[in-house]
């Protein structure tokens, strides 16, 4: 295979960091993936890949790239976002668009979450005979995972990629991560009727009504929690955050409308969509109560608690080649949409959650031999062998 041709692993690193892709709710912070993308096209596209480059619905400017070798059902997919959370350039100690190394570590935004997961990838297929492969090997690159998670929905939605087995290299200091929570952010609107406070009847108050509804959903709470149980987490309960609360517009005036956003984290096994559809039966007394319209929507599409058996053959060979059993986190991952697709699906990757959006964003030097040869292992194991 045409593997000589690519620089090392740190210059490819250094290209990724200086190339901006940050996903961001706010329009004004949200840029483009594509340049990315097309040059992880190109360095694939010379170790004989097959690339197929899917741009966004609507959105010409982000893409995913699916980059095959071999044929066949069964392979491996390696899997990670292009995308990077925002940065405020004053709070980091070096350009976070240039890779800096110091204090054996590699510094730069995307650097642990998760530009390094490709060229880690890349360093791991130098050595291998990819022409005697016996499985296909993916390599998945997404976009907006760190906000809508678009890329990967689009994916689901198209049905692709397809393999037996998907690693996602998110940053979980080496340890297989098998469960997350879901989540759901969600906003309760209240419209009511506005009026001079000196005269109650004037008006239907909807600072009050929420008052109500936010007490309900406490009671909501406290039910889900008593049901719903996984000792595997750190907070084994569903939490519900009471975010923010917006309404009204003069203390003389009785409140028109108010606005509750709110987090809901379901554990595996819970369905968002029931759980949305729970919430609208329960605040339905309190609308016709108090002669108020109450709407429950999404803020963004939810995404679904995740979950691999534990006997899954990927978990079992990645506990064996990193010592650790498999755990559970509260982060979400763009692990249900693959799962979604029928592969079995693990989060395994070499840099560490506490790093991840941060000033300062590192990746420790003594993380990067150990997650290439795992890469190694793994691609051998399910690609190589017949």
């Amino acid at each position: 295979m045409p593997t000589t041709k690519l620089p090392p692993l740190l210059p490819l690193l250094a290209r990724l960091i200086e190339l901006p892709s940050i996903s961001c709710t706010n329009p004004r912070l949200d840029q483009g993936n594509r340049a990315l993308i097309d040059q992880l096209a190109q360095w694939f596209e010379s170790l004989g890949f097959t690339i197929d480059i899917q741009p966004l619905p609507n959105q010409p400017h982000k893409a995913n790239l699916i980059a095959t070798l071999g044929s066949g059902p069964g392979g491996l997919v390696l899997a990670g976002h292009t995308d990077t959370v925002p940065c405020d350039e004053s709070l980091w100690s070096s350009n976070p668009f240039s890779l800096a190394e110091r204090d054996q570590r590699l510094y730069g935004l995307g650097v642990c979450d998760m530009k390094g997961f490709f060229p880690l990838v890349i360093e791991a297929i130098r050595e291998l005979p990819l022409n005697r492969l016996q499985q296909p090997l993916v390599i998945l690159a997404t976009a907006d995972e760190e906000s809508s998670m678009a890329g990967a929905r689009a994916l689901a939605k198209a049905g692709k990629p397809k393999g037996r087995f998907a690693l996602i290299g998110e940053p979980t200091g080496m340890r297989p991560v098998h469960m997350h929570k879901g989540i759901m952010m969600e906003r309760i609107h209240i419209q009511g009727q506005s009026g001079h406070s000196s005269n109650p009847s004037l008006g239907r108050n909807a600072a009050e009504s929420m008052q109500r509804v936010m007490a309900e959903l406490m009671r909501f709470r406290a039910e889900l929690q008593q049901q719903y149980h996984n000792e595997l987490f750190e907070v084994p309960v569903p939490t519900l955050n009471l975010g923010c609360l917006h309404g009204g517009d003069n203390p003389n005036r009785i409140c028109g409308q108010c606005t509750l956003e709110y987090d809901l984290r379901p554990l595996p096994g819970m369905q968002p969509a029931e759980l949305r559809e729970m919430i609208r039966q329960r605040l339905q007394p309190i609308a016709a109560a108090d002669q108020v319209s109450i709407r429950v929507e999404p803020i963004f599409d939810s995404i679904m608690p995740f979950a691999t058996a534990t006997s899954s053959e990927l978990v079992t060979a990645c506990e064996q080649l990193t010592g650790y059993s498999a755990e559970a986190v509260a982060f979400a991952t763009e692990a249900p949409f693959l799962s979604s697709l029928g592969m079995d699906t693990l989060v395994l990757g070499p840099g560490d959650i506490d790093q991840a959006h941060q000033p300062d964003e590192f990746l420790a030097l003594e993380r990067i031999n150990p997650m290439v040869d795992l890469i190694r292992s793994l691609i051998r194991r399910f690609c190589l062998q017949p």
